[in-house]
């Protein structure tokens, strides 16, 4: 096996359980993460030899603009998150996970999006918006839609969502 080979394998085994988190967290569905996940691997693999820098870092990008290019099809169906068992992820209190797995799975798509990468993957707007093709307000204003349906659909996620923010 050739090195270069050998560093991709090595990548794939390290850091494909949090590509694949990342990738069911955008999808909400452990099929679609997989096909999301093996899809930026994939792209990962014929770009190995030019990636410079962090190949993860490529990754993520691959997973998030191939997310959004799905949902722009509107190709795929939205699915619930209920059936998310990542024990490594699992929240402590598994009535506050499952309420959060249940208002995240009746956001959009687009909102579910952003607010994974705003917040679990800790981007700022400007690279939220960069990742996504969009532009920083559409991060802004998403940002905000969501949180204040987070608030609607779960009032016992003001903790989490910041219940004294303004919408």
């Amino acid at each position: 096996m050739r090195a270069d080979e050998q560093q991709f394998h090595e990548f794939v085994a390290a850091r494909s359980r949090a590509l694949g988190r990342t990738a069911y967290l955008l999808t909400g569905d452990h099929h679609l993460a997989e096909d999301l996940l093996q899809t930026a691997l994939l792209q990962v693999a014929r770009h190995w030899e030019r990636i410079d820098g962090h190949p993860e870092a490529y990754a993520r990008r691959v997973l998030y603009t191939q997310n959004v290019s799905w949902w722009r099809r509107k190709r795929f169906a939205e699915r619930s998150l209920e059936s998310y068992d990542d024990r490594a992820a699992a929240s402590s209190d598994p009535t506050l996970r499952l309420t959060l797995a249940d208002a995240l799975g009746r956001l959009t798509t687009k909102q579910r999006t952003v607010l994974v990468l705003r917040f679990y993957e800790d981007l700022t707007e400007v690279q939220t918006a960069a990742a996504l093709g969009i532009t920083a307000g559409t991060v802004k204003s998403t940002t905000r839609q969501a949180l204040a349906r987070l608030r609607t659909l779960a009032p016992e996620l003001a903790d989490l969502v910041g219940a004294g923010e303004a919408t």
